[in-house]
């Protein structure tokens, strides 16, 4: 058994440059799809044991701290923000509707309902909603499922930014005109300021039930996050429904009473360890794919992808009908759920840089499409495919 620590060091060099790559081309290119590439490669050549994951350990680690993942993303949305901008959640939910009924209703018929679910959560959002599917597949015995949504959640976002960024150059041009018309409405800058503080830009006050003294210890925090990971299992256990569910309850109630400050485990100093963790468990799944098993899936795949995107931009287009938005707006929002933060920050920042003919035209395009951008992504990846994935794997 390798060393864990050369181990970890060689995945986590894996995982730096995929990074890099995608610092590099502005998230054009996803990094989990040059990591998962590159470790395949890795595997296939012989240059690294494949057994080098769980030799590093790091993938229990992203058992363990899972839960306390969901706890943290229930602690990502102020409520606040998602009343002031209820439109473009219920867009983003329409979207996630539409794209999971077509899902269900066409996959089916070429490939199968468990090959329609193993894509449904993936293709709606992101590393959370593939691990519980993943894990479900596995626990239902279809084990040589688990390639379709690790591809599925490799490949999305390659459809899902490009389109995206299509249609808010266009719904920026359509916001040019009409400020050369002069019938310009400005957008809620006050939302627009909160939500790039929910990016990570700075941090909002807010009122809290434990004193901000003891906020301060990485400990203190940690303790308070694992109450709510052992309260979710627990509840699992007794009612059957997902810990997903009920860490992504815990964690929105948790942070609307103050029990929670806002992006917990990021201000635990935990977040990256965790996701770390959790990266290494997806990782860990490329051990038992064949290059045989990805041409195999790969119909399946696209179909998924296809349809799915499909199924977004529909439900982009009539929620933006009921709403009376630009449909390259809320179709845009809809796509959020291929790929979600920082993606979503990204295209908002290039299009309006590169639309805006002034510095004041640029501020006016990105306060008006980037609070409902990042909304859109919150909604979809943080909350509503987790939920897509848990109960939909209870059905297989």
């Amino acid at each position: 058994m390798m060393n864990p620590v050369y181990a970890s060091l060689i995945i986590l060099g894996v995982i730096a440059i995929g990074e890099i790559v995608s610092i590099v081309t502005r998230a054009k290119v996803p990094s989990l799809l040059v990591a998962m590439v590159g470790v395949f490669i890795l595997f296939k050549t012989g240059v690294v044991p494949s057994s080098i994951i769980q030799a590093s350990t790091f993938a229990v680690i992203g058992a363990v701290l899972t839960p306390a993942l969901l706890v943290h993303m229930g602690t990502l949305i102020p409520m606040k923000v998602m009343k002031s901008q209820y439109k473009a959640v219920l867009i983003t939910l329409l979207g996630l509707a539409f794209a999971v009924l077509l899902m269900l209703l066409i996959v089916p018929i070429f490939f199968g309902y468990k090959t329609a679910v193993a894509g449904a959560g993936p293709m709606t959002g992101g590393i959370i909603a593939y691990l519980l599917t993943a894990d479900a597949l596995k626990n239902a015995g279809f084990a040589a499922l688990i390639v379709i949504p690790v591809i599925v959640l490799t490949l999305h976002s390659v459809v899902g930014m490009p389109l995206t960024a299509f249609l808010l150059r266009r719904h920026a041009a359509n916001l040019r005109r009409t400020m050369d018309a002069g019938t310009y409405t400005a957008a809620d800058a006050a939302t627009a300021d909160m939500l790039e503080a929910e990016s990570g830009r700075t941090e909002t006050k807010k009122r809290s039930l434990i004193p901000e003294r003891f906020q301060q210890s990485s400990f203190v925090l940690l303790f308070m996050i694992f109450i709510g990971s052992a309260l979710s299992v627990t509840m699992q256990g007794l009612t059957g429904i997902s810990y997903s569910l009920w860490g992504l309850l815990i964690g929105i109630l948790g942070s609307y009473l103050g029990f929670y400050p806002q992006k917990v485990l990021e201000k635990a100093n935990g977040f990256s360890i965790a996701m770390v963790g959790v990266v290494f468990t997806v990782l860990s799944s490329i051990a038992a794919v064949t290059i045989k098993s990805i041409i195999s899936v790969l119909p399946a795949v696209a179909l998924i992808i296809v349809v799915g995107s499909i199924g977004l931009v529909l439900g982009g287009y009539l929620g933006s009908k009921l709403f009376k938005w630009d449909p390259n707006k809320g179709i845009a929002v809809a796509l959020t759920a291929m790929y979600g933060f920082p993606g979503d920050f990204l295209i908002s920042k290039e299009v309006s840089r590169s639309m805006g003919r002034t510095k004041e035209e640029e501020d006016q395009i990105l306060g008006e499409i980037l609070p409902p951008m990042l909304i859109g992504g919150f909604t979809s990846v943080t909350i509503g495919s987790v939920i897509i994935a848990s109960i939909l794997v209870k059905t297989l």
